[in-house]
């Protein structure tokens, strides 16, 4: 069994962090058995963490929903709260609470949680962006319309609305919050997303540029740098709750952004030893699959995998009401594996990731190998081998670059598929999972159906330009995708299956728009150049007649018309929207808008 590395937070002692020291001895022990389960790749079911303060929370969750039914009902809210008291002062009082059959009366648990309990993001506390100017200087030169920049302007002071850091009572009482004590100011995504997450933060940081508010990006990374150094991995979010699971890959993609305007060589030198690590965290472990092409070469290739196998506790009453229909504990502990893996994903959830779509039970996340994860994983290689040349070890950058090749070998062996002219997850025989076993390639193993993903590796392609074998390979995969079915008036759906999941028809999320739109827009194609174009002015069209209307930016659109809101999956539309304002600013910094072009919807 290989050994993982035990990562202990790296803080200076004062006697305001015993406190501090003791919460995170829990989650040491944590740790361990966690890296054990990494070290064993052929363990499915990985070990029970167990954290009180969750643990408590989460039967608060569930008695709340027995008293309040399950309209309207938010399982996160209850695992975001933050204790007044310690917490078996709170345990104690709550036990004592009156139940008629069982449930709790309405009155009593809204005295209970007023009196024991702060409002959930109140751990978080307003924090003024120092790097904010109403109009920038050299704000989006290429928009030309007034109405159109009056509403960027808009969207980009929605910068300030979403501005955070971490209250003290968090840093001096940890134990009392499951948010995690991060050291700088944060833009959170918005809504019931009342803290950092991981993938979000990469179109966040994508808008500040935009923006110009370089310090309050690099405050954003110094963050996940130190989630990165706390837990080995960059979490989903950072809440205690979240340390099971990551997200996709794109922290040295931030980096890259940030050096690539600011120059700033130190900062690079700063995050770079956290991008080899969690280059090695993708491509070692339960993360590491081995396969062996028709030619009898032997990739390494990367998949989701998270370490987990109970109910995810910010939607533990959703998963176990899902996992009701199972018929034994070990099907069950394999569904909590899959939808945590599937939340690790970033596209919670798909029918990309079932064997029937619509039965969410029958979710194999595990047991396929993404196209999008190891097209991120390529560039973290390409953004590595560039960084470490800019630092002056060459080495090291020679290294990553032969594992960049390396991977683009397994890409084109594994996924790429000559007759759809897209790259195709592929999906493993479920009996053999550990990363020990070498699979051998089977062709009826690709994923045929068509997802946005099919096109991501174009995004990361244009990285390099020995990435794409030849100028005909973007106009193949350009014909491939206008064909696909994919594009609708109000830009790209996810999928083209209805399943009633968030990530599939007819839902277009920001971050799959825009790395589509660029990976066209920067092959070199001229007709590429004008597609990406036509669906950047789609996207832009929907996202402002929703917010003409609403004033509010949404995490998630319908594509089949013009301003029409996402409401596809298991919670409301949530609006703020982190990922959603770094688009709209991206796509105008990049094709501007003319002062003749109508942005009402045609």
């Amino acid at each position: 069994m290989a050994v993982t590395k035990i990562f202990i937070p790296k803080i200076p002692f004062k006697v305001s962090h015993l406190c501090y020291l003791l919460f995170f001895s829990i989650l040491l022990l944590l740790e361990i058995s966690a890296s054990t389960a990494a070290g064993d790749c052929a363990a499915d079911s990985p070990p029970e963490p167990s954290n009180p303060l969750i643990a408590f929370l989460q039967r608060l969750q569930s008695d709340a929903l027995k008293t309040l039914g399950p309209e309207s009902f938010n399982s996160k809210l209850y695992v975001d709260l933050s204790l007044k008291h310690d917490l078996a002062f709170t345990e104690a009082a709550f036990a004592t609470l009156p139940r008629i059959n069982g449930i709790i009366p309405a009155s009593y648990l809204q005295r209970f949680l007023d009196g024991y309990f702060g409002e959930a993001g109140s751990d978080l506390v307003y924090a003024e962006p120092d790097d904010f100017e109403p109009e920038p200087e050299g704000f989006l030169p290429k928009v030309e319309n007034s109405v159109v920049r009056a509403w960027a302007l808009q969207v980009h002071s929605l910068w300030k609305n979403l501005s955070r850091k971490v209250s003290d009572d968090v840093k001096e009482r940890p134990e009392r919050h499951t948010l995690l004590p991060l050291p700088e100011p944060m833009i959170i995504a918005g809504g019931v997303f009342r803290e950092l997450y991981y993938w979000d933060s990469y179109w966040i940081v994508r808008g500040l540029m935009v923006s110009k508010m370089y310090d309050t990006a690099k405050a954003i990374v110094n963050n996940l740098l130190w989630l990165m150094d706390v837990y080995g991995h960059v979490l989903n979010g950072a809440r205690a709750y979240y340390t099971n699971r990551s997200q996709p890959p794109l922290l040295s993609s931030m980096v890259m952004e940030i050096y690539m305007k600011t120059g700033d060589l130190a900062f690079v030198n700063k995050s770079f030893p956290s991008l080899v690590k969690e280059h090695t965290f993708w491509n070692s472990g339960i993360h590491k699959v081995m396969i062996r092409d028709l030619q009898g070469h032997e990739h390494s290739l990367s998949r989701y995998f998270a370490m987990w196998n109970k109910p995810r506790p910010e939607s533990a009453t959703n998963d176990e009401e899902t996992a009701s229909k199972l018929l034994n504990s070990s099907d069950k502990e394999n569904f909590y594996l899959q939808i945590a893996s599937g939340a690790e994903t970033g596209w919670d959830f798909s029918s990309r990731w079932m064997s029937n779509a619509s039965d969410l039970t029958t979710l194999l996340t595990t047991s396929i190998i993404p196209v999008d994860l190891n097209a991120f994983l390529y560039k973290v290689e390409l953004d590595i081998a560039f960084f470490a040349k800019q630092l002056g070890d060459i080495p090291t950058s020679d290294k990553f670059l032969t594992a960049s090749r390396a991977r683009l070998s397994a890409m084109y062996s594994i996924f790429w598929n000559k007759e759809m002219n897209q790259w195709l997850d592929y999906w493993l025989n479920t009996s053999n999972r550990d990363c020990e076993y070498i699979h051998q390639f089977e062709a009826r193993n690709q994923n045929d159906k068509i997802f946005a993903s099919n096109f991501i590796p174009l995004w990361t392609s244009r990285h390099n330009s020995g990435s794409v074998e030849d100028g005909t390979m973007v106009e193949r995969v350009l014909q491939s995708f206008q064909k696909s079915g994919l594009l609708y008036p109000a830009g790209i759906a996810a999928a083209l299956s209805k399943s009633g999941q968030q990530w599939d028809f007819p839902m277009g999320w920001a971050p799959l728009q825009h790395m589509i739109i660029e990976g066209f827009s920067k092959s070199g194609s001229k007709a590429a150049w004008t597609l990406a174009e036509d669906i950047a002015i789609r996207w832009l069209r929907t996202n402002y007649a929703a917010y003409n209307t609403s004033g509010k930016m949404y995490e998630k659109y319908d594509v089949e018309g013009c301003g029409k809101i996402g409401t596809e999956g298991v919670y409301k539309p949530k609006t703020g929207f982190g990922w959603s304002n770094g688009v709209v600013l991206s796509l105008l910094e990049e094709f501007g808008w003319p002062s003749d072009r109508e942005i009402a919807c045609q």
